[in-house]
């Protein structure tokens, strides 16, 4: 695919990036991507939902939605302004589903290139995500994973990669057993956008 003569280095670079995640299933190139955007992303969403775990939550949410449609992406445009589009997209729907008072959403925002975008707040269902296969998703999970919040990722790495049960986890951390689920419920929630489109769930 060529690619456009108008991208900035750092866009040609992202993309570079995106070529060896989705054609050699390069994890590291994943795990440069989140770590190139993930500031960029939070301040994103924290502008837009107004609270840090929130915005913390949405930004991990984001780059497991990008990753499993990474595929999609075309060097038309600049990897971060496709980024940005879906983060504002994914806390839109966050902000629809909380109800809460956000940002006034004509204002917009610029991205890390300089491009100005405007959040439509529009219906629009994303494309059907492609089947990934078992050990490329449980690998793209771990990467996903590995970004959570420290409580939320002991939980996971506990229940889903070690196996244990509920109980012998709350023993494990000396939690109350109502915690550990109730953490493990909202851990689920933050991953479900890695998992859409495969056929097996956690």
């Amino acid at each position: 695919m060529e690619v456009n003569p108008n991208l900035s280095e750092k866009a040609q670079y992202d993309y570079a990036l995106v070529l060896r995640a989705t054609k050699e299933s390069d994890q590291q190139a994943y795990a440069e991507l989140m770590e190139r955007y993930r500031d960029a992303i939070f301040h994103l969403c924290r502008k837009m939902v107004f609270n840090d775990d929130d915005a913390d939550d949405l930004t991990i949410e984001t780059f497991g939605k990008a990753f499993q449609r990474l595929k999609q992406y075309t060097p038309a445009f600049a990897f971060s302004t496709w980024l940005f589009k879906i983060a504002s997209n994914h806390s839109i729907d966050f902000i629809r589903k909380k109800r809460i008072k956000a940002l006034s959403l004509d204002k917009g925002f610029t991205t890390s290139d300089g491009d100005q975008m405007q959040i439509a707040v529009e219906d629009n269902s994303p494309d059907p995500f492609e089947t990934l296969e078992k050990k490329q998703r449980v690998e793209r999970m771990r990467l996903v994973v590995s970004k959570l919040k420290p409580r939320y990722r002991r939980l996971v790495e506990l229940r889903y990669f070690e196996e244990l049960s509920y109980d012998e986890i709350a023993k494990e951390l000396d939690l109350p057993l109502g915690t550990v689920k109730a953490q493990l419920y909202r851990a689920r929630d933050i991953l479900a956008s890695v998992m859409e489109g495969s056929k097996e769930h956690l």
